[in-house]
């Protein structure tokens, strides 16, 4: 399924509309000098002031930067898809249908929290994976298998690479020496 882009039918209309006047005037009047008629006033006064001026006038300088961060950011607009925090979902009935990346973490945190032996959690979710981090004595395979069936219920359109890691804890996993105490502490 394609990624979702965001709707710029405004914004580019708008952008064509002003590149098409300019664009066309600037023709119109090339067009009209070349067949004998005189350059209209404000093409003779740019060519005058731009005659005049060094490249390394200030102004010249400053209209060249402008230009070209204006035409970055335009580009960059056109190229980027937009809508970034939404995963698409499958479809269902001819719709399309999107979930926003913060609603997917939340609901894995919800499923996470009910896992016993959770001290901490973080949950990071991208476009592509999930990276899950947990503390405390709890088994990261269960909590990862618990995590995958609520993937699976919410119906992604592409599957997300879930990673489960466990930090700072001991991962269910008692070293002997603790135990040994442990035992001891008990007789």
């Amino acid at each position: 399924m394609p990624r979702l882009r965001s709707a710029r039918a405004a914004v580019a209309a708008l952008v064509a509309t002003v590149v098409l006047v300019v664009a066309g005037a600037l023709l119109y009047d090339a067009v009209a000098v070349r067949a004998g008629q005189p350059a209209r006033r404000w093409r003779a006064r740019l060519a005058d002031e731009l005659a005049a001026r060094h490249l390394a006038d200030q102004w010249v300088l400053v209209g060249a930067g402008a230009a070209v961060l204006v035409g970055g950011w335009l580009l960059w607009l056109a190229c980027a898809p937009g809508l970034r925090r939404w995963l698409v979902l499958r479809p269902y009935g001819g719709t399309a249908a999107a979930i926003e990346r913060a609603g997917i973490g939340h609901l894995l945190a919800d499923r996470a929290a009910g896992s016993p032996g959770i001290d901490r959690l973080r949950i990071r979710v991208g476009r592509r994976r999930v990276r899950v981090s947990v503390s405390g004595p709890v088994d990261p395979a269960t909590v990862q298998r618990q995590l995958r069936e609520e993937l699976a219920r919410v119906g992604l359109a592409r599957p997300l690479r879930l990673d489960v890691r466990s930090w700072g804890g001991s991962a269910g996993v008692v070293p002997e020496e603790t135990a040994d105490r442990a035992g001891e502490a008990a007789r």
